[in-house]
């Protein structure tokens, strides 16, 4: 997470500078059927410190401040996340070779506390389980960068092996040069913003996780 700190305050530096008010360490299993089908993609999100105690103090948990939560407070915590508003994509964004690939809503939700930091997992269904025989490509990245996404926790498939797993890790200081060069052309108005390509700013900083599996 060290990365996405620095960009915040490099961010916060600038005078027109927009920037990540969350920070979450990600992880991803793919998972595949016996016939070689990407069925899901499970998600895993650890929230920073700060934004797990507003939302711990928001919901009155961890009141002893002793960085556990009891079972009750865990069943409440469970979801807090996953109220996603219509058109929302999860922050996920993948391909199938070159082909673009729709996830379902998120479901077996669970959550966390350890040390002080919220982690949750979601489960998101790939629409038309396609077949796993090309390059598979997930971008977990909010386009807006509010929230920034490090994908830094385990990446794994399951259900067949002779995967590989890399991880492209964007030029965070070209992408921030370029970023606050841009800035000040920024329109007032959001919706002109977004026209002009402002709206997916946050694709510029995401890690692209490409898995690779044999031919079966």
């Amino acid at each position: 997470m060290k990365h996405l700190l620095g960009l915040f305050l490099a961010f916060c530096a600038a005078p027109l500078g927009a920037h990540p008010h969350i920070f979450v360490n990600t992880g991803l299993e793919i998972i595949v059927d016996d016939q070689n089908r990407l069925t899901h993609v499970r998600v895993t999100w650890t929230y920073d410190a700060l934004f797990s105690l507003l939302i711990t103090e928001d919901m009155g948990l961890d009141d002893d401040y002793d960085g556990t939560l009891t079972d009750a407070e865990i069943a409440t915590l469970t979801g807090f996340d996953m109220n996603w508003i219509e058109g929302y994509n999860g922050d996920l964004v993948g391909e199938l070779g070159g082909v673009g690939l729709a996830f379902s809503r998120p479901s077996a939700a669970t959550a966390a506390f350890d040390e002080g930091q919220i982690t949750t997992t979601h489960l998101r269904r790939v629409v038309g389980a396609p077949v796993l025989d090309a390059p598979l490509v997930l971008r977990p990245y909010d386009g807006t960068f509010y929230t920034a996404y490090e994908v830094d926790l385990p990446i794994s498939v399951s259900g067949r092996e002779g995967c590989e797993i890399t991880r492209d890790v964007p030029d965070f200081e070209a992408a921030l040069a370029l970023t606050q060069a841009e800035l000040s052309a920024i329109p007032e108005d959001p919706d002109l913003a977004e026209e002009q390509g402002y709206g997916d700013i946050g694709a510029r900083f995401a890690t692209e996780v490409t898995v690779t599996c044999a031919v079966q």
